[in-house]
Order: structure tokens, then C-alpha cells, then sequence
């Protein structure tokens, strides 16, 4: 007589059991899809160097002339990103030419920005002054996480080119 009772009690338990497990499964094999932000910052870091800024969508007689508040794009191509675990990073720039100079160093604090609504994670980062703390620096930019692997990251930066929404300049950097 006990023991159809424990099978009765033990059936249940076993069943939610599995229905439980299976839901873990689908959770975990959907986030595969999509990294999460720490996934994201682990992949992100390390010293990376940029070689080419693409522009896509851009209309006909569409230019940008500085990125960041700082240079021509032209400065930023071969630069190296040295970004730390720990959010300190530098950009060293490799190209001589109007506002840059090879071995000038631009100190920088970045992140992975998650948002609040469920977003996407985005790559951000702040310039830093001599001098100046990243927690004082309210201001600075995001780009959109495109693409990470071991050797190759792409990030890409929506531009208002006034007109198309789709417009973007596409950041393909190599490991070091």
C-alpha cells in the first residue's frame, strides 16, 4: 500500500522536474544568439587595430568630416585600441595628417552599455584630459556591437546624414 503512494508523490515531482529543466534549455540556447553584455566585454577586450572605416547607406556627396570630436577618420585607420578588463583603455594613433600624429596617445575609459529596455549591448567609451576622471565625464559614444570573434571585431556608428536613417560607418579592427 506504501508504495503506490511514493510512486503517486514521486511522478509529479519527477514531471515538474523535467518541464523545469527543459525550460533552462530553451533560455540558455536563445541567449546563444544574441551575447550578453559580459560575454560581450570579454570579447571585446585586448589591444585591437583599426584598419578601415567603411561608410554604408551614405548618400551620394555624404561626408563626415572629424570622428569622435577629434579627427578624420584617415587619423583613425591603423590606430591601436588597447582596451584593459578594468575599463582604462588608450587609442594611439599611427597616421600622420591633419590633427594626429603617429604615437600620439588618446587616453579613454570604455565599457559595454546595457539598456535599460532590453536592448542590444553597445560598445561606449569617454575621452579622457590629463588630469580628469572617467566618473567627472558625463558625455561620450556608443557604437553599435556588430561582430566578435578571437581575431576580428566590427563596430558600427549610426550617422545622421541627413536624409537616410541607415546611414553608419562600420569599424572593422584586427587583434594584435
Amino acid at each position: 500500500m506504501k508504495t503506490p503512494l511514493k510512486f503517486s508523490i514521486l511522478v509529479p515531482i519527477f514531471l515538474l522536474f523535467l518541464a523545469c529543466s527543459s525550460s533552462k534549455q530553451t533560455t540558455s540556447s536563445s541567449s546563444a544568439s544574441s551575447p550578453s553584455a559580459g560575454q560581450w566585454k570579454r570579447g571585446v577586450r585586448g589591444q585591437w587595430v583599426l584598419n578601415s572605416v567603411e561608410k554604408r547607406n551614405f548618400p551620394a556627396g555624404a561626408s563626415v568630416k572629424r570622428i569622435f570630436d577629434e579627427a578624420p577618420i584617415a587619423c583613425f585607420v591603423g590606430s591601436t585600441w588597447n582596451l584593459i578588463a578594468n575599463g582604462k583603455g588608450s587609442i594611439t594613433f599611427a597616421t600622420d595628417g591633419e590633427l594626429c600624429a603617429p604615437g600620439a596617445t588618446r587616453e579613454i575609459f570604455w565599457s559595454i552599455y546595457k539598456p535599460e529596455d532590453g536592448g542590444e549591448p553597445q560598445f561606449q567609451f569617454k575621452k579622457l584630459f590629463p588630469g580628469e576622471k572617467a566618473k567627472d565625464i558625463t558625455e561620450g559614444y556608443r557604437l553599435e556591437l556588430a561582430y566578435a570573434d578571437e581575431q576580428n571585431l566590427t563596430l558600427n556608428m549610426p550617422v545622421n546624414t541627413g536624409g537616410n536613417s541607415n546611414s553608419l560607418l562600420e569599424f572593422k579592427f584586427s587583434k594584435k
